[in-house]
């Protein structure tokens, strides 16, 4: 994309950031009363009307009910969007807030309203505004964390989440430019106070940002980390389906369960990983296990293979993500546990 950091963006630069999605039923769009989403539902509005025919559009404002101001940002919002001849509904997280955690808690409350909101409009998509910035500081949380590839590949342009499909047309860009366009149509925007909480850690790496900077370590350096992670990760997820289509041939016509043992544990250890968390995840009735634990599983998978034991006997049995793994001299089997008491599958 063209433009220096700070320039505006063009009509025919919008063109192209939304381009992807031109035959799209319809989109909801997910702004709140900040300069980045205030920016994305401005662009959007222009190249909609540039178009003779393309998506409807609609404007959906998240009320978390934690600041008294957010109310009257969604009420600026609405008059933009009205302004804009977009239609706009905004939608508040009711019920008891959690104590801790709260910043994932609204997070994920605000998808889940947004997937109802589209299910409502009858939209296949809900375009949200992160900016290079975002995903600057999500690799960097990531790092933090010790995610593995997949995880430093961060955000993708578009993905799916609670049956809807996000798409972020803004990815690639810096939140100075979009601060800029807001500034050339003459539209105002609010300020989140928790954008500069220092109790959360999204604020904290910010802080970061000029010192890493300094050292080469910027936005277009972390984004280019995730943009290669993201290439990496496509690449060997394409080698696990290869895996465990070899896997499965070596058993074509059996009734047995499980796949060859040393097969498995033969395979390159990124591959044997993936597909250890891809086959607990659709056995297990717990959802995705943490990196982590299932690292450790295939570590002991190895070390329970060379203790060596009595043909056919177990050597190692283990629940995890609410599935049971049970290795045997020549068998890995991987089945759905029992359910916990009082615990209905």
């Amino acid at each position: 994309m063209s433009g220096t950091d700070d320039e505006p963006i063009s009509r025919g630069e919008a063109g192209l950031l939304f381009a992807d999605w031109k035959a799209a039923p319809a989109i909801v769009l997910a702004v709140s009363g900040g300069p980045d989403s205030l920016a994305l539902m401005w662009l959007a509005a222009r190249w909609r009307r540039s178009l003779k025919r393309g998506p409807k559009l609609s404007v959906v404002t998240i009320d978390h009910g934690l600041r008294p101001a957010a109310a009257q940002e969604a009420r600026a919002v609405k008059l933009l969007a009205g302004s804009l001849d977009l239609p706009h509904r905004t939608l508040r997280w009711r019920g008891d807030k959690p104590t801790s955690g709260i910043q994932a808690a609204a997070r994920a409350a605000r998808y889940r309203l947004l997937a109802q909101a589209a299910r409502r409009f009858g939209a296949s998509h809900v375009m949200t505004a992160h900016t290079r910035d975002d995903q600057a500081e999500t690799v960097l949380m990531r790092l933090s964390r010790g995610s593995g590839v997949a995880g430093l590949a961060a955000m993708a342009r578009e993905t799916e989440r609670d049956g809807m499909m996000l798409a972020r047309p803004l990815l690639e860009i810096p939140k100075a430019r979009l601060i800029a366009t807001l500034a050339k149509a003459r539209i105002g925007f609010a300020s989140d106070p928790s954008n500069v909480d220092p109790r959360f850690a999204r604020p904290r790496l910010r802080e970061l940002m000029p010192l890493l900077a300094a050292e080469g370590c910027d936005a277009r350096a972390l984004t280019r980390l995730a943009a290669r992670a993201a290439r990496a990760d496509a690449a060997l997820e394409r080698m696990t389906d290869g895996a465990e289509q070899f896997l499965r041939s070596l058993d074509h016509g059996s009734a047995r369960p499980g796949v060859d043992a040393a097969a498995f544990l033969n395979l390159p250890a990124e591959i044997g990983i993936r597909l250890l968390l891809r086959t607990l995840t659709q056995q297990g009735y717990e959802g995705p296990p943490e990196l982590g634990k299932v690292e450790t599983l295939a570590a002991s998978l190895q070390q329970a293979m060379a203790r060596g034991a009595t043909a056919g006997k177990v050597r190692l049995k283990q629940t995890l993500a609410g599935a049971v793994v049970t290795l045997t001299s020549d068998r890995l089997v991987i089945a759905p546990a029992p359910p916990r008491r009082g615990r209905s599958r």
